[in-house]
């Protein structure tokens, strides 16, 4: 590939800023392990995932495709266009939210979206066919929720939501795949598909009222400790396995 090409499918700008961005010596690429310049927009670099670059001084990693984990914290909303709050793609690089796509919308996009008031684990990619298969309630990929209540949680509650809530938009009952009572305000609780609000809906149709909400687990990943609030990082190969 084309160096300008390399670093436009990065997100990095048009094809004429990222020849500029090289020709103005803004660019390094790894050449044998090591950073050097290069003022050649069309020289042709033998790429591959990992390949590093440095672009005004920041050092990016080649990757074909964009799997990142977001720690995301409250008072974002999940939209390119929020409405009452800040967007959470804000949190990212601006590379990330430019990635030209063949879609009108550009960017890494959300595997399915968490409410401004809720915190934990959210998966970003431009890969389509992922999204698709982590979203489509065919594939039930499981997502563990740890749930604060307003009141003290029961047996009955539990059973309930594990046997079936039927919520005002559907007659069909919505069941959780696992629920636990951790505490006596801590439910732990794992589905497979995701409606409007489901969590608290179905929370509220057993007789209680969610105050808090994280997502902290998806598919076989759990959200890892290290990552704090607001942080982003990529998602390995081995990773991606779990999630989906």
């Amino acid at each position: 590939m084309q160096l300008q090409d390399i670093l436009y499918s990065q997100g990095f700008g048009t094809r004429r800023i990222c020849a500029g961005l090289i020709q103005q010596g803004h660019v390094q690429i790894e050449v044998n392990g090591e950073l050097a310049p290069c003022d050649d927009a069309l020289e042709d670099i033998a790429v591959e995932e990992g390949w590093r670059f440095s672009v005004q001084g920041v050092v990016w990693p080649y990757h074909a495709k964009a799997y990142v984990l977001l720690h995301k914290p409250a008072g974002y909303e999940c939209s390119h266009k929020p409405s009452a709050w800040p967007s959470l793609y804000t949190l990212l690089p601006a590379c990330l939210r430019q990635r030209p796509q063949k879609s009108a919308v550009q960017g890494v996009q959300a595997v399915g979206r968490l409410d401004q008031d809720t915190t934990g684990m959210l998966v970003l990619t431009d890969d389509g066919p992922l999204i698709h298969r982590m979203s489509s309630p065919k594939h039930h990929v499981p997502k563990v929720y740890e749930v604060t209540t307003d009141r003290a949680l029961d047996e009955r509650q539990v059973q309930r939501l594990l046997e079936g809530v039927v919520l005002d938009d559907s007659p069909k009952p919505v069941r959780a795949a696992a629920c636990e009572a951790v505490s006596t305000h801590h439910l732990r609780l794992t589905l497979t598909e995701g409606k409007y609000h489901q969590v608290k809906r179905m929370v509220a149709a057993v007789g209680n009222h969610v105050v808090g909400l994280h997502r902290s687990q998806i598919g076989d990943m759990p959200l890892p400790q290290a990552l704090a609030p607001g942080q982003w990082r990529w998602i390995t190969p081995a990773e991606l396995k779990l999630l989906s």
